[in-house]
Formats: C-alpha cells, structure tokens, sequence
C-alpha cells in the first residue's frame, strides 16, 4: 500500500491554498524542497507523514512554553471541550484568566482578549489615536507587529522617518501615517521626534525584536525611546507577543523595569490555542466599547478553550519556577553550540535570551539592528537547516526567525541536538 509523501500533500495542496500553506513561513520558500507535513505532536518533538520523529525548536513559533500536548493542559482542555467550546456571552473562564494576569502583572490594570496578536496590536493602536487625537504611529525597522496594513512598512529612500509599504495592497496614504525608525540609534529617533513628535500617537516596539533574528536592545536606547514618548506625549506601546511570558514572568516589562501605556500579548497566553490580549493603563483601556468610543469586538474573543490552556500553562510555568529552568537550559545548550561551532573553525555564532535562540554568522558586536546582519545568512542557514532537518531536528524554517526552547526539552535532549546541528553547519 502506497504511503504518502510530505512532496505529494504539498502539491496537492499548491492546487487549493497559495503557496500550498497557510502562513508563509510554512512555505519552505527559498529550501528548495517541500515542507515536511506533520501528523503528530508531543512534548519536543514532530512525527511527520513519513513517520520520522523530529526534535522541534519551532514549537508553534513560540505558544509551547511547555512543549506538545502537555498533560495538565491536555486534561484542562479536554475538560473544557466536554463542558463548552464557545459562549459569545460573558462567562467565567475568561475572567479567571484576566484576574490571573492582573493580580500578577501590576502594569496590566486592565485588559481585552482577542484572538491574535495582530488583532491586540490593531486593537491597541486604535487606543493610542482616540487617546492622543493623533494619527501617525512610529515603528522600528526589524520589529514587526502582525500584519496589520499600517505596520507592514519599511523605511523608505529618504529621511530618517519616511516609510514604503512592504506589502501590496496596501495604499500609500495608509503607510504615509507610519514613521519609521532603525533601532539601536538614539540620534536618528531624536531627529524623527524633532521633526514628527506632535504628530505621533505612539510608538510601538518589541521590546526584544525577535522576529528578524534576535535583535537584543541596549538599556538605554529602550530608555530613550520612553523618554522621548513622554516628553512629546505620546504613548508608548510594548509589542510582547512573543517576549511576554516568554523571557520571565513579567516580560520585558520586569527585565527592563520600563512602564509602556499599554502591552500586546499573544502565544503563550492560549497555551497553543489561538488568543490575544491587550492591556494596560485603566484610563485607556476604559476608552474601549462598551465603557468608551473605541470600537472592537470579536465573535471568538476570549475562547473557553484558550483561556483554559493559556491559565493552566501560565500557573505551571510559575509553580515548576519554569523561566529559570528554562533559561539555565538554554544558555548551556546556546554554549555547547559556540563550543562545537569554534572547535570545527566555524564562522557561526548563536545569540540567546532566557528560551530563545538564534544562530547567525559572526559579527564584530552583537547584532541589534537588521543592517548588522552579515549578507550570507539565507545561504549559512539554509544548509544548516537542510542538513538538521535530515537527521531530525526542525527548526525555523527561515534564517530570520528564532528557536524556541519548551519546558518538554530535557538537557539530555538538547544536547543530542546541540551535536546534530553542529555535524549539519560543518
């Protein structure tokens, strides 16, 4: 009997979906062969149509703090889907969680789920402009916020500020409303607030970027990018979609001790179910309907199921003290990788907060902007991915994304695959 083939299902589905995949991620573009189709999940690893096993650094891009099906979150899903699916009323699991991350998080005052992270960054920039009566939001080359229409700009030609859009379908007057700014320079984004500042509602970043690499920013230059809200009365928005929950209990707002007006949140606040939040100072998010004019809503917002996942996840990760075990984990398993890359005379580094990594060529300092990025990364990467896909280990499948580290990751395990990618670079 025929056994099918990841090659077969992707040309099956080129014929109904673009690109065959529903995220262009998925798409394997650029690797010359067909994404591997999976079947299975659980704990660290993927079982493929083939029937191979893969130690999977993707995790769903971030959501799997506690890897694949973990059992407690299974039990509390199971029990929900046998209690309810969807309410499209107000119900208690949702509270539940609100009051979790409320009581936990003091920024967080006040909150609104929804059912993505580009929808709570939608969501948040709607309560800057009625905030502020302002229309122009400042981003950062190199973050990036969902796909949003006025956040899927670049720099333009010009002027520090000006912006292009990088997506078609998207009208000019729409990016024309976007500033954008390079990270890691407090000159430029000082020069963009003395020509703009009165304009601009807020400005919104990762305050770890780590969607075009992992993009670690100085201290300071987070600070100034604080200062200069204030000092022009403009929010200050923090995108922790991937870093909130992620890096430590309290995000990047606890690491780096500043107070944005308000925070998007995603991934692991579902558990591997598909939920979005976005919160902060009560004054703002009390603009938000039915308390105030800023319209939004969302027929799925706040799924039982997610709020279930998403509670449970959190709650262990905070009773296993999961962040620092996590973070201990991963910086041996980046350092057995430098060790083995250097050993074999290899121009390869890895760079590496709490549970994400990042594998790139050496560079003279640490990258923080996406114009230090050496030129052959898409080349370095792609034979380091090919080579570690074929002796079972996925990652990312892009040059530009991180890795992600999951509580189902044993030391063990990550040291089996710590000398799988480090045979695949040489």
């Amino acid at each position: 009997m025929h056994k099918v083939t990841s090659e077969e299902l992707f040309q099956r589905a080129l014929k109904v979906a673009p690109g065959g995949v529903h995220s262009p991620v998925r798409s394997f573009k650029g690797l010359d062969r067909a994404p591997v189709f999976f079947t299975q999940a659980e704990g660290a690893f993927l079982t493929s149509v083939e029937n191979k096993k893969y130690i999977d650094f993707c995790q769903s891009f971030g959501p799997l703090i506690l890897g694949h099906l973990d059992a407690e979150v299974k039990e509390e899903v199971h029990r929900m889907v046998d209690t309810a699916w969807t309410f499209g009323a107000a119900e208690v699991y949702s509270l539940e969680l609100a009051e979790w991350i409320t009581s936990t998080l003091p920024f967080m005052e006040k909150l609104r789920f929804v059912s993505s992270g580009t929808e709570a960054v939608m969501s948040a920039l709607r309560v800057a402009r009625a905030a502020t009566g302002r229309n122009k939001i400042l981003k950062f080359e190199g973050c990036y916020h969902g796909h949003v229409d006025n956040l899927l700009v670049k720099a333009g030609s010009g002027l520090a500020g000006t912006a292009a859009s990088s997506s078609a379908g998207i009208p000019a007057e729409v990016a024309a409303h976007t500033v954008v700014a390079p990270l890691d320079d407090e000159a430029k984004l000082a020069e963009v607030f003395a020509a703009q500042g009165k304009d601009i509602a807020a400005v919104i970043i990762e305050p770890l970027p780590a969607n075009y690499g992992l993009l670690v920013q100085r201290p300071e230059f987070l600070r100034k990018v604080a200062e200069l809200c204030e000092k022009n009365g403009s929010l200050l928005i923090f995108d922790e979609v991937i870093s909130g929950f992620r890096v430590g209990l309290g995000g990047m707002v606890e690491k780096t001790g500043i107070r944005p007006d308000l925070v998007t949140y995603g991934k692991i606040i579902g558990g591997g179910f598909p939920v979005g939040c976005y919160g902060g100072k009560a004054e703002l998010m009390n603009m938000v309907a039915p308390s105030g004019d800023v319209y939004q809503a969302g027929t799925l917002s706040a799924n039982p199921i997610g709020m279930r996942a998403g509670l449970t996840t959190l709650k262990k990760m905070q009773r296993l003290d999961g962040w620092n075990v996590l973070e201990k984990r991963t910086a041996k398993f980046a350092q057995t990788l430098k060790a083995g890359f250097a050993k074999k005379g290899l121009n390869l580094e890895v760079s590496q907060v709490a549970s994400l990594f990042w594998i790139h060529g050496q560079t003279p300092a640490p990258i923080r902007s996406i114009d230090q990025i050496p030129q052959n990364q898409g080349g370095t990467f792609k034979n380091l991915f090919l080579k570690s896909l074929n002796n079972g280990v996925y990652l990312a499948p892009n040059a530009y994304e991180v890795g992600f580290v999951s509580m189902a990751h044993s030391e063990e395990l990550l040291d089996q695959a710590a000398q799988i990618i480090i045979e695949a670079a040489e």
